[in-house]
């Protein structure tokens, strides 16, 4: 027995996962999610209405014709009745959820569903006029230039190429002549020219998002030790006192570091920041991956958490003070921990300030120890 059939076994298996990733690039390129916040849902829904109004004037550029051609489609009640069903139809999108569809596998599905309805009807609207000596296929010019303005590349693709598909076996269709050919040429041409656009439109939003997350992430960061800076600390804490109004409590440390002054003093600032960068990442070892971690200042750091079993983060405070004693033992430096609850109807500063009383009651009984402060 050759090994031919063994041979051709592995080639299929070998095509088959490039099938599937070829398959799986055009699902994500076709429904990749259109918005991922507010901002970008509004630009959507500004699209949408922009959409309806060009199918407005679509709609009546098509019903002004039939109403004035002396061509087959003069005064056809089928054209009248789909151009004036368009637009009385048409604005009906504008009540749809729009802002959250956009957010989800809804918002391809409408704009694809929309462009191929599209062409659905300036090929039927076609074919009564007339075939390809219609002026009506135009309108799938204009369909695709306002895709070119939002829709990802992929999707601009498919339906041009539906688009030309209909024009050439449908539209044209049984007088395929050179004139039809040159229209669908160039409405193929005006697919690549339009899915170009589209792909550099996405290009310039994905790069601008980047950079307002880059942004974003910079300003919420401590630049010495990569934890979260105080400005982003509070954010967070203010999250917290709202959640604790719905029964969701939580516990603040504050943690200062003793004897570090004297690391800074004996063997210089290189060395207090790699203590500062050592306790940050014994402080983020020792906290769930829901916790935060901040630096406010110097060497002063704060810990939110969710309110464990004990109820009062007392476990939580050990553990803290624990994990810094363990990386500064070389270098003498222990934390001073201040422990309070974050309640309903607290405010941010005075959940700190408590703490930060709390920590200071620490620190007066000999450092290297935890002190709590109820509300």
């Amino acid at each position: 027995m050759d090994g031919r059939p063994a041979a051709r076994r592995r080639a299929g298996d070998l095509r088959v996962p490039g099938v599937g990733r070829l398959l799986a690039a055009l699902g994500a390129g076709l429904y990749r999610r259109l918005a991922e916040d507010a901002d970008r849902a509004q630009y959507w829904v500004r699209h949408v209405r922009y959409g309806v109004l060009l199918s407005e004037l679509g709609a009546g550029s098509v019903l002004g014709y039939v109403l004035l051609t002396s061509g087959p489609a003069r005064h056809s009640v089928l054209l009248l009745v789909l151009s004036s069903a368009v637009m009385v139809g048409t604005p009906a999108l504008l009540l749809l959820p729009l802002a959250r569809m956009v957010q989800d596998h809804r918002g391809p599905l409408l704009f694809y569903g929309w462009s191929a309805a599209v062409t659905v009807l300036v090929t039927i609207a076609a074919r009564v006029d007339g075939g390809a000596g219609s002026p009506i296929p135009v309108v799938l010019f204009l369909t695709l230039g306002f895709m070119a303005a939002a829709y990802p590349p992929y999707g601009v693709v498919a339906t041009g190429t539906l688009m030309t598909g209909c024009y050439l076996g449908l539209i044209a269709v049984p007088h395929l002549d050179v004139p039809a050919l040159f229209v669908a040429a160039i409405l193929a041409a005006f697919t690549v020219l339009c899915a170009m656009a589209s792909a550099n439109q996405w290009e310039a939003y994905e790069r601008q998002a980047m950079l307002l997350r880059t942004h974003e992430v910079l300003a919420a960061t401590d630049p010495l030790t990569g934890c979260l800076n105080r400005r982003a600390f509070l954010d967070r804490l203010d999250r917290a006192v709202t959640a604790a109004g719905t029964g969701a409590p939580s516990v603040v440390c504050v943690v200062d570091l003793d004897g570090f002054k004297g690391v800074n003093d004996r063997d210089g600032h290189a060395a207090g920041d790699a203590v500062l960068r050592a306790v940050t990442a014994a402080l983020a070892g020792v906290v769930r991956e829901t916790d935060t971690v901040a630096r406010l200042g110097g060497d002063e750091f704060a810990v939110l958490s969710a309110a464990g079993p004990d109820g009062d983060g007392a476990a939580l405070a050990a553990r803290l003070r624990a994990a810094v004693a363990a990386v500064g033992a070389g270098c003498g430096v222990t934390a001073s921990i201040g422990m309070t609850p974050v309640v309903a109807g607290d405010d941010v500063h005075e959940v700190l300030g408590r703490a930060d009383r709390a920590m200071y009651r620490a620190k007066a009984g000999g450092g290297d120890r935890v002190a709590a402060l109820a509300r």
